[in-house]
């Protein structure tokens, strides 16, 4: 391994991202419950009489801990990508309140051509890391990092579908992420993408639903989630959700007709 330089993408593993305290209140786990695709018969997500916070609402409170990072200049936040995602719950959110979290960069690995920076957040409900892929930024000597997992062997125990609203990537902005690629077509031009894109988080978020109705089980009983971004998803497309295993463990990904967009799905329901 070669000495890491100031410079060096390595010297931001275990960088302490601070502590932060965010509220919310019931508007906004059923604004966020509506965003990534509950409908008005799911009344346990949208009627506040009645409310499930989705675990995946997490991810929405911690957003903040990725974007300290790149405004701290560990890499372009022009040309970075949200590589993956992986949540563990600790335990329900509450209908609303307040979530105290830390934030830290967990590992950053060499890819050669790019650098993975893992960013940790913590709170007493979850465990949340996002995988940011840094174009340009590899080549620093460092460690190559997990591979990644294995696809399922076989046709798929379920298949199930994705209706994404050509609405929401309009709407699941509101719950936080605002990049002008997911509203501006401008921005998404320069991207190299023909029209807006869906936000990954909400594409996750969104797969969980029909998936827990595969596996029989409730949304937000999920206690463990990971996917890989693949491939961008347009507000309007249809997928298929395909699913190996079952409600206890089980693998899944997500396909348009043009090819794979989440891959190496996993997630777990209590």
């Amino acid at each position: 391994m070669t000495a890491t330089t100031a410079s060096s993408p390595a010297q931001w593993g275990g960088h302490d991202l601070g502590t932060r305290t965010i509220g919310y209140d019931e508007r906004d786990a059923i604004l966020y419950a509506l965003a990534v695709g509950a409908g008005a018969t799911d009344l346990d997500l949208v009627f506040e009489d009645r409310l499930r916070v989705l675990p995946t609402f997490a991810l929405t409170l911690a957003q903040w801990a990725p974007d300290a990072l790149g405004a701290l200049g560990a890499f372009d936040t022009s040309t970075a990508l949200h590589g993956s995602q992986s949540l563990e719950v600790r335990a329900p959110l509450p209908r609303s309140g307040q979530i105290t979290m830390s934030a830290r960069v967990g590992e950053v690995w060499d890819k050669g051509r790019a650098a993975v920076f893992e960013v940790v957040v913590e709170s007493d409900f979850f465990v949340a890391t996002w995988s940011l892929f840094a174009p340009g930024a590899g080549g620093f000597g460092g460690e190559r990092g997990p591979s990644a997992p294995a696809a399922p062997e076989g046709d798929a125990d379920l298949v199930g579908t994705l209706v994404t609203s050509p609405d929401q990537a309009v709407l699941y902005r509101l719950t936080g992420d605002r990049h002008h690629i997911h509203i501006d077509p401008d921005a998404a031009a320069r991207i190299g993408q023909p029209r807006p894109i869906l936000h990954g988080l909400c594409t996750l978020a969104a797969a969980t639903l029909p998936l827990a109705r595969m596996l029989g089980v409730h949304p937000a009983d999920l206690t463990t989630l990971f996917g890989r971004f693949a491939a961008p998803v347009f507000p309007g497309d249809t997928a298929q959700v395909r699913a190996w295993g079952d409600a206890a463990d089980a693998r899944f990904d997500v396909v348009t007709e043009t090819g794979s967009v989440l891959s190496g799905g996993r997630a777990v329901f209590a």
